[in-house]
């Protein structure tokens, strides 16, 4: 099953840094694409935001399951 959403430990598994970094990436997201907080963010937009290629990332994300 592919992923839509990305979470705050999302974030960290990709990027290494700490759950707080990643909940303020996805902040900073929701902020850039004018979301409410209740929201999610998807991974085609943390993608855009980091410069990161979508299929690498969802390949990953759907591995570590």
């Amino acid at each position: 099953m592919l992923r839509i959403c990305i979470y705050p430990k999302d974030v960290v598994i990709l990027t290494g840094k700490s759950e707080r970094y990643g909940r303020e990436i996805i902040s900073r997201i929701k902020k850039a694409e004018m979301k409410e907080k209740r929201q999610p963010v998807t991974v085609e937009e943390f993608c855009n935001y980091m410069r990161l290629d979508s299929q690498q990332v969802l390949r990953l994300l759907n591995d570590r399951r």
